[in-house]
Parts: C-alpha cells; structure tokens; sequence
C-alpha cells in the first residue's frame, strides 16, 4: 500500500476559490489547485518565504515544499496562456492552531453533489460505464437526504446531460477521460476525479474539506474490459493540499 500522505498545515483558506479568464469561449477544461499548492504560492509568491521557510510552516519536507510549488506554478502558467478556468480546492490539510475552520462559498449554499455509485457502497472507478449514481442534497455543511439513481444505460457523452438534469453541481469519481471532463465543465459541474474509497466518507469529506483526489487522473481506457463493479486500472486519492494567511496569520511549531 502507498504510504498516506501528510497533511499540510495551512493558516486560512482563499479569499476566492474559482478563477476564470473573460473574453475566452466557454467550454474549456478547468484546471484544480489543490490547497497546498495555493499554500506555497502565496507563502514564497506573495509573503516573500523561503522554501525552507514555507516547509518549517506547512511541517512538510523541503523537497516536497518544492515539489509542490513547481507543480502550482505549471498549473498557473497554463490557466493563463490556454486561458482556462481555476479552481482552488480540496486536500489533505490541517489548520494551524487557533485558526478558523475551512469555509468556502460552496458551504454557504445549497450543493447537489453527485458520486459514482457501486453496489457495495464504494465509488465506481470507470465514469463511463457507471451503472448508477448516488446523489446527496447538502446544506449548511450537512448532508440533508441521499438516494441512489440508476443512469439507464447512459454512456461516457450523455451522462453529464444525465447529472445536470438531476440537479447535480458537483460529481465526485474514480477514473474519467477528457472528453467526459469537457463535458461537465461544459455543464458547469465541477469535478473531484481520482477518488476511491466509501461514497458516504468521500462527500462527507468533500463537505468538511478533506477530500483526497487528484485533479490531473485521466483514465486512458474507452470501454475494453469495463463491465459492472470492474475499475478503471489502479486508482489511488491524490494528496490534498492547503491554504493559508501570512504575517500574524502564519502558524509555526
């Protein structure tokens, strides 16, 4: 088994969570940033930190500090010169002590979030060939009600027609290709792929903002060898990452 990934200390989550480019068409890809990520460009970006430093606060490994960055800094040059969409959200991450729980603006309101759904509970890995989906109607950071839709035999290009009809804006998933990535985004769903584990911990998770996933999963099969409860390949959650302030707001040991 791979080893889990520690959590990274942040300080406070993001003024705004979702970055769009204007005068661009729509229906372009969007592109995650996971929290850590946003925490080490605000800390070495805007606070002026070291990589030692920003590793000293985030309790992590020089190394990773800079693993991190590199891969938030690609993300932020191909928002920019393919003028696609932000998100910043997700991760395995801890506030620093004394700081206030994650709140974003999708907690303030009403969230229909949408999972692939097996039948022993756990969330489907191959988004294309999901025989049905389970839907959970979240408010105030609690799950109100839950059911379990079947998707009639939908395939990769009708299921995102299929989630927007139930009402769904936001679908977590195990492995999905980039047309079905297109697709939601199109619909204005937003994605959490690479997750794999128990449906009900997963949204509950997503809710509380420590969902692992991985924003860059790609499956790269079309349909052989995909039938019933049968994964996509080997999926594992990404690692999560986090947010934070600086200057009085900064958490040390």
């Amino acid at each position: 088994m791979p080893r889990p990934c520690k959590r990274r200390r942040v300080s406070a989550p993001p003024g705004c969570c979702r970055f769009g480019p204007k005068g661009c068409p729509e229906g372009r890809p969007s592109i995650l940033m996971t929290l850590d990520e946003y925490e080490t460009i605000r800390l070495i970006d805007l606070c002026g930190l070291s990589q030692a430093e920003t590793a000293e606060q985030m309790g992590v490994a020089r190394a990773t500090v800079q693993a991190i960055y590199t891969d938030a800094r690609r993300k932020l040059a191909q928002c920019i010169v393919n003028g696609m969409e932000l998100i910043i959200s997700g991760g395995d991450y801890e506030f620093c002590p004394g700081a206030s729980p994650l709140q974003t603006e999708r907690n303030d309101k009403p969230m229909k979030i949408a999972v692939t759904y097996d039948d022993n509970g756990q969330v489907f890995q191959h988004f294309g060939h999901c025989p049905q989906f389970k839907f959970y109607d979240v408010e105030g950071g609690k799950i109100l009600s839950a059911e379990v839709v079947s998707a009639g035999g939908s395939g990769h290009g009708a299921l995102a027609g299929f989630l927007k009809a139930h009402g769904a804006d936001t679908l977590i998933c195990g492995g999905i290709g980039g047309g079905a990535r297109t697709a939601l985004s199109q619909a204005g769903i937003t994605l959490y792929p690479g997750v794999v584990g128990d449906a009900d911990q997963a949204v509950q998770a997503l809710i509380s903002g420590g969902l692992s996933f991985n924003p860059d999963f790609v499956c790269d099969h079309h349909g052989e060898g995909h039938h019933g409860g049968e994964g996509c390949g080997h999926h594992e959650g990404g690692c999560g990452h986090h947010e934070g302030g600086c200057g009085e707001h900064g958490c040390h040991q």
